[in-house]
Parts: C-alpha cells; structure tokens; sequence
C-alpha cells in the first residue's frame, strides 16, 4: 500500500502530521501490496508524483512491509500496513510501533478488511492498535467498510459507525488520523460504487464525527475512498465534496493511469 497527500505551497515535509491549518488536504493511498518490485514501484510512484502539478505540492506515503525509504525523494514518506497494541512482549510475526519509527515510518494502515476479516481483528483491537500509534507519533489511516450483504441489507451505515465508534473510544485526539471508507465489496472486484454512493456515506461519517466528536474534527478529518478507483472514475469521484483523495489498488501500478489519478485529487478549504 501507499498514500500520496497533497499540501498547498509544496511546503512543510517536516510538519507532515499537521493536517490541521485551515486546509482539509487531499489524500491518496495507493494499494503496493501485490508488487512483484518495490524498487520498481516506487520509482513509479516518484516519477509520477513529480509529473502531477508540482505546484500543488504533491507527497506521498508508501505504505509497504519493508521500507523503502532510501529508494524515495523527500516528497513521500513511508507508512506500515499493520503495528502492535502496545510495547515489548513476545508476539511473534507482530511489529511493534517503536521498530516502524526505527524504520522511519511516519504512518500506519489500520483496520483495514483484510486485517478484519481474514486474520479476525475485532473494532476493540484495531482502536487500541489506533491510539497506541498516535501515542507513539505514528499517523493512523483508519480503515471503515461494509461487506456486501450489510449494504444489502441496509446497514451500511450501522457497520461504519460502529467501526468509528471504536476509534473514537480509544483515540485522544483526531489530529493525526485520516479516515479511509473502503466498501469490501468493491475491494479488487472491478466494482465501485457509484460517486452519490460513496458521498452518501463520506456526509454520513462526517456527520457522526460532529456530532459524537466535535465540528471542527469534522471539517478538518480527510475522509478519502478506496474500491476499484481507476483512471476512468476517479474525476467524477473527487467532484464530491466529502471525497478527500483515494486509496487505489492495481491502478496505482500502471504509471500512466496513476499518474491520472493523482491529478483529479485536489486540496479543499474548509473553515479555519
């Protein structure tokens, strides 16, 4: 996986934590997950972030199992996939918050559904991994999403509450977490849904925030989208308003179409 953020000016790589300065910045996660070449698929990400309005100061977070970090420019900056809940003990094939930091890693991939269901991590778990993390200065991408029989059977919104509500009970503050609303029946399946459908359910995450956190969480949270996003829906996608960037699978492997995808996501204002 792999995150590439915009920030007005091209400034401050050493504030990259401070998404709150009167800007709701945009973001982008792209999915290295399954690359045969981490050398080669970021210098793909590199290249292309380079060729995508370099006045809109364009940096990325590539988020992977090994770090890369010698391989990027300072314009990208190194995420994990997964983290532990605390520090020290003996949970072998885990990795602890204070190695990723060691790594150079500056943000962590949470809750993602992969992580929920096929190795069974509970909401509990993945908040306490979430507040842990930002107690440690790491950033959380915290992941939310349905399975297609909850969308079937209208409980959409339910499913990703309940996931907020989790980080919201372990979490101290919002400042350094970036919600990512990946619908799992749109996960590698060539299916997205459509842009009224993923607003619908960015306004109604947002308004869970203002309502069960604080207004000014919810103006400044970045709330992007993932689920088959390619170079033919992502325009249409970042028009929404509440659409703050992308988390991109295989697309974000094909340079070209990459490079599109980073040039539909733009910063939004939002009030100071």
């Amino acid at each position: 996986m792999a995150v590439v953020s915009t920030s007005l000016g091209g400034a401050a790589a050493s504030t990259h934590l401070n998404q709150f300065n009167g800007l709701r910045k945009s973001f982008l996660k792209p999915d290295d997950s399954n690359s045969n070449s981490t050398q080669s698929f970021l210098q793909v990400v590199d290249s292309h972030l380079r060729l995508a309005s370099p006045s809109k100061g364009f940096r990325g977070v590539v988020a992977m199992a090994g770090s890369g970090k010698n391989s990027l420019s300072d314009r990208i900056e190194i995420a994990a996939q997964n983290c532990w809940t605390g520090k020290g003990g003996a949970f072998t094939g885990e990795i602890s918050v204070e190695q990723l930091k060691d790594l150079g890693c500056k943000w962590v991939v949470l809750g993602h559904s992969e992580r929920r269901h096929i190795i069974g991590e509970d909401d509990q778990f993945i908040g306490k991994k979430a507040a842990y993390a930002l107690s440690e200065g790491l950033g959380v991408i915290a992941c939310i999403g349905e399975l297609l029989e909850e969308r079937e059977a209208g409980k959409t919104f339910d499913v990703c509450f309940q996931q907020m509500k989790a980080y919201a009970d372990a979490v101290p503050s919002w400042d350094n977490i970036v919600v990512a609303y990946e619908p799992v029946w749109a996960i590698g399946t060539g299916k997205v849904a459509t842009p009224e459908q993923a607003q619908e359910v960015h306004v109604a995450v947002r308004d869970w925030l203002s309502k069960n956190v604080s207004a000014e969480v919810a103006s400044k949270t970045r709330i992007i989208y993932g689920g088959s996003v390619n170079g033919g829906n992502c325009a249409e996608l970042a028009k929404q308003e509440d659409i703050d960037g992308f988390l991109v699978g295989g697309a974000s492997l094909k340079g070209p179409e990459f490079s599109t995808i980073i040039n539909s996501v733009t910063a939004k204002k939002v009030a100071a």
